[in-house]
């Protein structure tokens, strides 16, 4: 997808005091700036999630106290941490 391929607009605002920013194909999606290029150039277009790679990996901050629990919960069950937090994961 080329986004430079869409037509876009910018208009004034007076009810809220910004330029807005229009693409015709989106009819209802806007943006709102304080200067014309700033309107136009709005937010970056994300990549659709199923267009997304995974890894399979990220990182999970959690308290001291519950790693520990995970961790003994894991040893009982004789997997890994990993294995345990991802079947948790995916109920």
């Amino acid at each position: 997808m080329n986004t430079k391929h869409y037509t876009y607009r910018v208009t004034w605002s007076p009810e809220d005091g910004e330029h807005v920013g229009l693409c015709a194909e989106l009819p209802s999606l806007s943006w709102l700036a304080k200067t014309p290029e700033a309107a136009l150039s709005g937010e970056a277009v994300p990549v659709a999630l199923a267009e997304k790679n995974y890894s399979g990996e990220f990182r999970v901050r959690i308290p001291p106290l519950v790693h520990r629990n995970l961790a003994l919960m894991a040893a009982e069950q004789g997997v890994s941490l990993n294995r345990l937090a991802s079947a948790k994961l995916a109920a």
